[in-house]
């Protein structure tokens, strides 16, 4: 069955760097599409960035623009998400999911994500 895992959350103070991974196994990782989004208490579950399954294609959310950045190693069936210059509202879960569709395209819906981890803890604190 598909799974993914994400790893690399911790505690760090404003302006330090993160690198999250995400394995993914049990579908033909370079024939999808992948997000990372997260979700702070008491708000929803928001994009933040996606690649293309090949290709190196990318989006993120405008205000992680310039400070994130998501790639991927279809050999390691894994998307990693390096966050630079992490700021207090960078508090959350963040999760990485794979797209419904096997598709060139790139999604910022939840909604178009059928495969989701379990979410690793990014914690921004002076």
């Amino acid at each position: 069955q598909v799974q993914l895992v994400e790893s690399g959350g911790g505690l760090v103070r404003p302006g330090d760097s993160l690198r999250l991974s995400c394995v993914g196994s049990g579908f033909t990782y370079n024939s999808y599409s992948m997000g990372w989004f997260r979700q702070a208490p008491g708000k929803e579950r928001e994009f933040v960035a996606s690649i293309a399954r090949v290709g190196g294609y990318t989006n993120y959310k405008d205000s992680v623009k310039g400070r994130f950045t998501v790639s991927r190693d279809n050999w390691k069936n894994t998307v990693y998400l390096q966050l630079n210059d992490l700021k207090l509202e960078d508090t959350a879960t963040y999760y990485c999911a794979r797209a419904t569709l096997a598709s060139s395209r790139q999604f910022q819906d939840a909604k178009d994500y059928a495969y989701w981890g379990q979410g690793t803890q990014v914690t921004v604190s002076s």
